[in-house]
């Protein structure tokens, strides 16, 4: 089981129209660190359907054509809900830095799900880069994750 993410391949990114600025923004922090990202949408912040960008970026994910998924909705319930009907997807409600490393550690999570609502921005962000920069423990938790 991958412990790390493929730096190789893209961040796959996704928010339906309450995620807009947060994914814009977070695009542009990730692109100054050097990364590629692969956005899903929503291209505005018109009302829409956040399962039309949270299956795309779960799929790219499922299907390894991305090291990893961020997906923003105004709670993150949505996007969540809708990324792990996703077989191989592990998405992760987060609302602070610890349950992102947490959800890296234990559960081996490769999508990380933002409410944009009730997170700032800074925080986000802040979440994202530690989602990133966590590795999986494995161990105890490996026998776990493999029974989901």
């Amino acid at each position: 089981m991958q412990t790390t993410f493929d730096n190789t391949l893209p961040i796959a990114i996704g928010a339906d129209h309450a995620g807009y600025d947060y994914k814009e923004s977070i695009k542009k922090m990730l692109v100054a660190m050097g990364k590629t990202t692969d956005d899903k949408g929503a291209h505005s912040t018109d009302s829409v359907d956040y399962p039309d960008y949270a299956h795309p970026v779960a799929a790219m994910v499922a299907n390894g054509e991305a090291s990893f998924g961020i997906l923003i909705c105004g709670s993150g319930n949505g996007v969540c809900i809708t990324a792990n009907k996703h077989a191989q997807v592990r998405a992760a409600l987060c609302w602070n830095t610890e349950l992102a490393a947490l959800a890296r550690q234990h559960n081996n999570a490769n999508v990380l799900c933002i409410p944009a609502r009730f997170i700032d921005l800074p925080l986000a962000e802040d979440m994202v880069k530690t989602f990133m920069s966590t590795a999986f423990e494995g161990g105890r938790h490996e026998k776990r994750v493999s029974k989901i």
